[in-house]
């Protein structure tokens, strides 16, 4: 069953068959690529080895930093600090410093398709890659994931809408896809330790004239699945340069072994689907492993704390072709050859060929140049963070006539010791215009008449109830509705930096329009980075040029909810572009698209396209095995536009929330047409929920009208008056109020007479549900005239700013339309909501527990649910006075808590963070230090970090409980700490459900439960209410001044629910008061029942703590919303109130007032 199987050959490819070769091997290379290969060869005098493939060495520039010369773009960023542990101390320190900013969106949609979860995970993977991976190291900081699919088809709630064309044999379904990927994508962010804040959902599949070419299928079998995000990195490194590289520098690979997995993976995505072999795509497709990249990426941010000394002269990811395209790529960059040894690289299957070992793409690898003098530094990190690596080779410098060699070695091989000896220049060859001609092509479309649609599908309706029924299938349209089921999947808090994710107000409701992080954790600041999406695919095939106009537009309005630093032109902008190129017409849309953007709207607008990819093979075609007909499905010319920006305000950021008049006042809602009156409905979600398509589309029609509304902007967010704000996209108007109404649990009352040519049902409908440019604003009735002066000043043409309606009280719940006197609608805000929810809860229920699901979505009925809020019994400024008599040594130093952290643990930053405010010295731990006879001896506290120690392989928290369990050193050193009755100790997630299993050596401990999977059945990411309950008798070390307070906590795990093995066990717990934390629902009842008890713990179990309260474990995370401006739901004005820091800083304040 062991057995090894003996080595693969290399294998040599004759010359006259590479073209057939190519094929078979999926390489993908065209007529010129095969030509020049041919020459190369020929004048070598020899034919290639199989082993020197090359595919995949890839083919207003103002406040960039860098652009298309490294895996990410580089934007200036503003001065605050770098965060990080001193190497020789261990104690986390604060450097002054700029903070640059990276960003980089990438695509993985062929791996997708074929294996959902592994192709979005190592998609996102790969991505965070790309971030770590930039000028001599950098690091990640926030994600966003992206999913284009054909139609759900959802068994037994099929749409009317939808079409079954069936799929090719080896590909996922679009439901199997959405089941499954947005997992993998989430799990892989998740353990590695990245929020994922932003994210876009589309279907569609449609049937169009193509006039000589019969009826044609456009959607997504090919799915677009989409990664991307912003990082940070140092400003001495933020660029590579070949100097800092010196002669005889080792090549390093770090990370994961060499695995037969994801062979061919670059070509196989760069093919139509039906072009290359099933089990190409199959073996194309690579698996993930989070937890060794976020070691890897620990070692990377080690030696990047380390500033002057840092030992990484030159790095690189492992992506498309493996160590086949990132070695050579590494050495040529920095100016040299290299020689590399194929039996140094690490290698898990010793049965694969030098070819395999050459070209596979196994994930998360890195290769870099470490200088002689750094290389016994870069050992000792990458052995204390317990990451693989192996010293491949070294760089070769120029021979006399200035040229470089790439040497590729195996000493294993007696047939073939040199596999490759190439000059560079045959590697990487002068880059040659490709020229393709194109043609363009008008497809037959009808125009979409809404009332016609409608009055024929429901022929028995009285006209009056045509509006709603467009409501009804509009919003369960799934590109409109909720993508709840998305966002909870997702850790959205990790690193303690996120100011605004999806979800919105007490409700937590998915539905805002940008993301938002604070710049670093630090003291008093303010500036942070926004990021948003846009995305029209279903205008390209009416207009491609609008298409990706209004792409880009729709990302401006939404990235304009946060207060942007400076000017329009400090947007910058990722493209990332899709199209079925060798499709009649497609590649003519592509030219179209680019020219709107790239040559035309972008350089009016003075934003730059720093950062971007293309995936030119959208096409899925296959022959139906019951019929043998021939089938295709083509996706629409896509662009996905992802908008980045410096922030200058964190704390002034709008979201859809309308306010209740009981909170503010009267308040009115002002629409902003930017538009000018235009209400085209091609490509519409109200002609989707019709089948139909429509012939006219939404368009910017005036670029200087784009200016003019952020200069109106900035002065809004300077004025402080808007209390919310959201844009007009799929949906249209209609869509954009009763979101805002589902934000703030109210209502809204409507007067459509200034913008509706009359009461007409068809000029209503096009008037509310158009996707035409635009947005809604709610301020108060006293602020209209200021918010009219905004505009006013900044040039926009009169009318097209107009008051459209109010918020009624809390108690009318409902959506008001009126034209004049005449009644047009009036709905209940649950009934609505409940529409917009229908997929997500279908799908959720199909995923999950369908009981859990079944819970949250009756949550919607309840107009008096309060929502989250924050009922203290302290005061979070308060300065909580230090006892004198606690501990009988005086301390001349702040008191050291070893932050600990095993393999995989992610949260460690903002813990250190958490206890460095609290007055402690925060010092970096690692298992490694402990096991390395290290000493627990210096400590007073001990706080066990969150994350997923081992990737939670063996459980939540039990591998890194046995490593102390295991270890004779390990365990006595936790022992005597545990039985020292001057420490305190913290674990919160992994590092309470590790204190969990380590019972046996904390006193006080032995009813203590486990913690098991969610009930659920997945991952739960949620802000959810807790109230404090300790045992005054014997209070928590932690919790001095907090019993009775209710508040809003951050949970982010799926392994939480609290399982003893006794009922009496829990009697005890009771009992002696051992249960400190319990989630409650808003009305701050102890619960149960699902969402707000997220993992199902009995009795609403939050923490546990110790007999003498000197140790607490929890669940939730106060660790991750220390600063008073980072957190899901913060009330308006609350923050200004408790000044820098949130309330959760009092758990930490309490300990150090207890060591006094």
């Amino acid at each position: 069953m062991f057995s090894e199987e003996s080595a693969r050959l290399l294998e040599v490819v004759p010359i006259g068959q590479l073209k057939r070769y190519s094929k078979t091997h999926g390489l993908a290379l065209d007529e010129s690529e095969i030509e020049y290969l041919t020459e190369s060869y020929h004048n070598l005098g020899r034919d290639p080895y199989d082993i020197e493939n090359t595919h995949a060495v890839h083919k207003n520039p103002e406040f960039t930093v860098s652009a298309y010369s490294d895996n990410a773009a580089v934007l200036k960023g503003e001065y605050a600090s770098f965060w990080a542990p001193d190497y020789s101390t261990g104690s986390w320190k604060q450097t002054k410093e700029r903070v640059h900013l990276l960003i980089k969106v990438e695509t993985h949609n062929h791996p997708t398709a074929i294996s959902p979860f592994p192709g979005a995970a190592t998609g996102s993977g790969g991505e965070i890659r790309d971030e770590g991976a930039v000028g001599r190291g950098s690091a990640p900081k926030a994600g966003l994931c992206g999913f284009w699919v054909s139609e759900l088809l959802i068994p037994d709630h099929k749409s009317p809408w939808e079409l079954d064309v069936g799929k090719p044999a080896h590909y996922a379904s679009s439901l199997d896809i959405m089941l499954e990927a947005p997992i993998g994508s989430a799990r892989f962010n998740n353990e590695f330790g990245r929020p994922c804040l932003l994210g876009v959902f589309r279907t569609l599949l449609t049937e169009v004239d193509a006039g000589s070419d019969g009826h044609e299928l456009y959607g997504y079998h090919k799915p677009i699945m989409i990664a991307g995000g912003v990082g940070t990195v140092r400003p001495q490194f933020a660029l590579k340069n070949g100097s800092d590289v010196k002669s005889g520098a080792h090549v390093i690979v770090l990370g994961g072994p060499a695995m037969l997995i994801g062979l061919g993976g670059g070509a196989a995505s760069s093919a139509d689907s039906g072009e290359s072999s099933v089990e190409l795509d199959f073996n194309s497709v690579q698996r993930e492993n989070p937890e060794q990249e976020r070691r890897a990426q620990q070692v990377i941010n080690a030696c990047v704390a380390l500033g002057d000394d840092n030992p990484i002269a030159f790095i690189h990811d492992v992506g498309a072709g493996g160590l086949s395209n990132a070695l050579p790529e590494l050495v040529k960059d920095a100016g040299f050859g290299g020689e590399f040894e194929l039996a140094q690289i690490d290698n898990a299957d010793p049965s694969m060929s030098p070819l395999q070992i050459w070209c596979c793409e196994a994930q998360e690898r890195y290769v870099m140049l470490v200088n002689p003098d750094g290389i016994n530094k870069f050992t000792s990190i990458a052995k204390r963070e317990r990451c693989g690596f192996s010293n491949v080779g070294r760089v070769l410098s120029k021979d006399e006539n200035g040229r470089t060699r790439l040497v590729v070695t195996d000493r294993n091989s007696k047939e073939y010791p040199t596999p490759v000896d190439l000059p560079m220049s045959t590697l990487f060859p002068k880059s040659r215009t490709l020229e393709r001609i194109v043609k363009s092509r008008k497809l037959g479309l009808n125009p979409f008449d809404p009332y016609k649609a409608l009055s024929e599908t429901y022929p028995q309706i009285p006209e009056h109830d045509l509006l709603r029924k467009a409501i009804e299938r509009v919003l369960t349209v799934p590109a409109v509705g909720s993508k709840s089921f998305l966002i909870t999947i997702a850790d959205r808090s990790v690193g303690g930096m996120t100011v605004r994710d999806q979800m919105v107000g007490p409700w937590q409701t998915p539905l805002a329009d940008v993301a938002v992080t604070a710049t670093c954790l630090g003291d008093k600041i303010k500036t942070g980075e926004a990021m948003a999406m846009g995305e029209k695919p279903p205008l390209a095939l009416i207009s491609p040029a609008a298409s990706t106009r209004m792409a880009v537009a729709e990302s401006l309005l939404n990235i304009a909810a946060a207060h942007l630093l400076d000017d329009l032109p400090r947007v910058k902008l990722s493209a990332n572009w899709m199209a079925a190129v060798n499709h009649t017409g497609e590649g003519a849309a592509l030219y179209e698209g680019v020219k709107a953007i790239g040559m035309e709207l972008c350089p009016a607008l003075g934003i730059s396209i720093p950062v971007g990819k293309d995936s030119t093979s959208m096409k899925a075609s296959w022959t139906d095995l019951e019929t043998g007909d021939k089938k295709a499905v083509t996706a629409p010319m896509s662009v996905v536009i992802s908008a980045f920006a410096p922030v200058e305000n964190i704390r002034s950021t709008w979201t859809p929330t309308l306010q209740r008049i009981e909170d503010v006042g009267e308040t009115i809602l002002m629409y902003v047409d930017l538009a000018q009156g235009h209400q085209a409905l091609g490509g519409s979600a109200l002609a989707q929920a019709f089948g139909q398509l429509g012939n006219e589309a939404p368009d910017v029609r005036d670029t200087d009208l784009i200016i003019d509304y952020f200069d109106a902007v900035k002065q809004l967010h300077e004025s402080g008056i808007v209390l919310a704000y959201h844009d007009v996209s799929d949906g249209g108007l209609l869509t954009t109020i009763v979101e805002m109404m589902f934000a703030g649990r109210c209502g809204a009352e409507l007067m459509i007479d200034g913008f509706t040519k009359s009461s007409a049902v068809t000029d209503v409908l096009s008037s509310l549900f158009n996707e035409e440019l635009g947005a809604v604003f709610q301020v108060r009735k006293s602020d209209e005239t200021n918010f009219l002066r905004c505009f006013a000043t900044c040039g926009p043409p009169p009318g097209l700013v107009r008051k459209i309606g109010r918020v009624p009280s809390a108690s009318k719940q409902k959506l008001s339309i009126r034209y004049g006197q005449q009644s047009i609608l009036h709905m209940d805000r649950a009934e609505l909501q409940l529409l917009w929810s229908t997929t997500s809860y279908r799908m959720q229920r199909l995923r999950d527990n369908p009981e859990c699901a079944d819970q949250e979505y009756e949550t919607i009925r309840d107009d008096h649910e309060p929502g989250l809020h924050y009922k203290l019994t302290f005061e979070p400024k308060e300065n909580i006075l230090p006892l004198t008599a606690t501990i009988s040594s005086a301390f001349t130093k702040p008191p050291r808590v070893a932050i600990l952290r095993e393999q995989g643990v992610n949260g460690h930053a903002e813990m250190a963070y958490a206890f460095k405010v609290a007055g402690f010295d925060a010092i970096d731990v690692h298992m490694s230090d402990i096991i390395d006879h290290g000493s627990l001896e210096n400590y007073v506290g001990i706080a066990a970090c969150g994350g997923f120690s081992y990737g939670d392989v063996l459980g939540a928290g039990r591998g890194w409980a046995n490593s102390i369990l295991m270890n004779p050193h390990a365990r006595s050193e936790f022992q005597k700490f545990f039985a020292r009755t001057d420490t305190f100790t913290l674990g919160v997630c992994n590092g309470c459900q590790m204190l969990s299993q380590l019972t046996e050596l904390i006193p006080g401990t032995t009813h203590w439960p486990t913690f098991e999977r969610n009930r659920s059945g997945q991952f739960e990411g949620r802000v959810g209410m807790v109230k404090i309950q300790d045992n005054t008798k014997t209070p928590s070390v932690f919790l001095h001044g907090m019993h009775g307070s209710s508040l809003p906590i951050v949970v982010s795990h799926g392994e939480g629910r609290a399982q003893f093995k006794s009922p009496a066990d829990l009697e005890a717990m009771n009992a002696d008061g051992l249960l400190p934390i319990r989630y409650t629902d808003t009305r701050g009842h102890v619960t149960s029942k699902y969402p707000a008890n997220p993992n199902g713990s009995p009795e609403g179990i939050a923490a546990v703590r110790s007999l003498d309260g000197r140790v607490l474990a929890l669940m939730p995370h106060p660790e991750r919303t220390i600063m008073a401006d980072v957190g899901s739901y913060v009330p308006r004005g609350r923050a200004e109130e408790w000044g820098e820091f949130g309330p959760w800083v009092r758990i930490f304040r309490s300990a150090r007032r207890w060591v006094g």
